[in-house]
């Protein structure tokens, strides 16, 4: 198999997983009044250790200001966010866990870590942690690839 075809492969595999685990993350979490995406939402604001915008937000799930935005007021309309002013802009309010979204987290990544265990049985830690590099260096790869204006297909 050539690199090519290998990286096909593997693409395609990385594409099937997302939407595995979108699904997963839906069924864990649907009962909490949350989706895989609010989910994320949450984690992103419970994990960055301090209080972001939705642009901030955005950045550090790799989605756009307008997903997450969305998302947001979909949250705050359910009471697991509110957006509180931001000293340092007054127009991009700062996105913080209400009580009700904090116990919704806690208790989803309660779950995931004990689906996680469940999936990955049987997988040495050595082997995830491998798995992860070689994901991180693809997405760094495209994450340059869009900074330097990635060359069309075909040309």
């Amino acid at each position: 198999m050539s690199q090519v075809e290998a990286a096909t492969a593997l693409i395609l595999e990385v594409f099937r997983l997302n939407g595995a685990l979108l699904a997963a993350g839906d069924a864990l979490t649907r009962d909490l009044g949350l989706t895989s995406a609010r989910w994320q939402v949450l984690g992103a604001v419970a994990l960055a250790g301090r209080s972001l915008t939705v642009a901030g937000a955005a950045r550090a799930m790799g989605l756009t200001r307008q997903a997450v935005r969305r998302l947001v007021t979909e949250l705050a309309a359910d009471g697991f966010v509110a957006l509180v002013p931001n000293p340092d802009h007054r127009r991009a309010s700062l996105v913080v866990l209400t009580d009700e979204g904090q116990r919704a987290f806690a208790a989803a990544q309660e779950r995931q870590a004990a689906w996680a265990a469940r999936m990955t049985e049987g997988c040495e830690p050595a082997s995830l942690q491998d798995a992860t590099t070689l994901l991180r260096r693809l997405r760094a790869a495209l994450e340059r690839d869009e900074e330097n204006g990635a060359p069309e297909v075909g040309s």
